[in-house]
């Protein structure tokens, strides 16, 4: 099943969308929004489930779906809990400020809450005032869960995914270090994040989701070039299910609770830190990697980050080639 939030008052107007993601059909006889629907899952999803193969079999009102009309499936969330699960972008991105990587990070994830407030909508541009910043896209995956109690072990947690979507996580680079260094976390370097057009049930999947990760290529481009191909299912140091349960150690999660994988990277062949697209390797999934390997193989970083202009895309499709939850699709302007 697919779904995804048309831009409608504040929490979206909910839809059904079709496998090949062409038509859509209204969920409001079923439910009016994401969040009432999670907030209601076990009675809701089985007849949105109708809907959708009512929507496959040509049974239901349909209507054309277009990408740049949505919202983020969840326009806004109670809870946005962003993990750093390939340790490899982890041990990148704190060489490039200087800092040395723990090594309880290989056993212990990372985790920080993000700002759930206000997402941007995948085709919303990524507004910042000043290029000075260093704006920097981030490619992930997320799931969304059902209420997950205090305490959950990661089978409990796996027992709770509901949808998965993918992540720009726009990040500030040039202002991490220096909120980082205060001791209490990232705010003013986290802006708002966008999400797929679509969120998707895992058996949309297939044999690509074992119950903790995605073992698919995530693409992501700038200005029309390739950038990343890293697999998610590679390298993945901390699955899905062990995220979730970390994030409730202290807690229970509530339904509609949004966690994050983290920026998608896999090491080279060689056990090295990978290589560009360009010279036949699987890129990155920020801007930040790509400058710290620069600056391991060349001395000095050499990709700027974005510009106001720039284009970022972010995709990921299935062995056929078919676009599985749509693309993010964002130009950097200036506020």
């Amino acid at each position: 099943m697919k779904l995804a939030s048309l831009k409608h008052g504040r929490d979206g107007r909910l839809v059904v969308v079709s496998r090949d993601l062409t038509h859509a059909t209204d969920a409001f006889p079923v439910v009016a929004t994401l969040q009432a629907a999670l907030d209601d899952w076990d009675s809701v999803a089985p007849r949105l489930a109708d809907l959708a193969e009512g929507l496959e079999h040509g049974a239901v009102p349909s209507f054309r779906f277009h990408e740049h009309a949505c919202a983020s499936p969840l326009p806004r969330a109670y809870q946005w809990a962003d993990g750093s699960a390939y340790v490899n972008h982890v041990e990148l991105v704190r060489k490039a400020r200087g800092a040395e990587m723990p090594e309880s990070f290989w056993t212990d994830p990372l985790m920080y809450q993000g700002g759930s407030d206000a997402f941007l909508g995948p085709r919303d541009p990524i507004r910042m005032a000043d290029e000075a910043f260093g704006i920097d896209f981030e490619a992930e995956i997320a799931v969304v869960v059902d209420d997950v109690p205090m305490g959950a072990s990661p089978e409990e947690a796996a027992a709770a995914i509901r949808l998965v979507m993918l992540v720009n996580d726009v990040s500030l680079r040039n202002l991490i270090p220096g909120e980082l260094a205060k001791g209490f976390g990232f705010f003013q370097a986290k802006p708002s994040s966008a999400f797929s057009p679509v969120a998707i049930t895992p058996e949309e999947l297939g044999a690509a989701w074992d119950g903790g990760k995605v073992t698919l290529p995530l693409l992501s481009f700038v200005d029309g070039k390739p950038f990343g191909r890293p697999n998610a299912g590679v390298d993945m140091t901390f699955d899905f299910p062990r995220l979730i349960a970390h994030a409730a150690r202290t807690r229970p999660l509530c339904a509609g609770t949004i966690v994050g994988s983290g920026t998608v990277s896999n090491k080279d062949a060689d056990g090295g830190p990978g290589r560009p697209v360009a010279e036949g390797g699987l890129g990155y999934s920020c801007i930040a990697e790509t400058r710290m390997v620069e600056t391991i193989r060349e001395g000095a970083a050499k990709t700027p980050f974005l510009k106001f202009g720039d284009t970022v895309r972010i995709e990921m499709k299935d062995e056929a080639g078919h676009s599985l939850f749509g693309a993010i699709e964002q130009v950097v302007e200036k506020a």
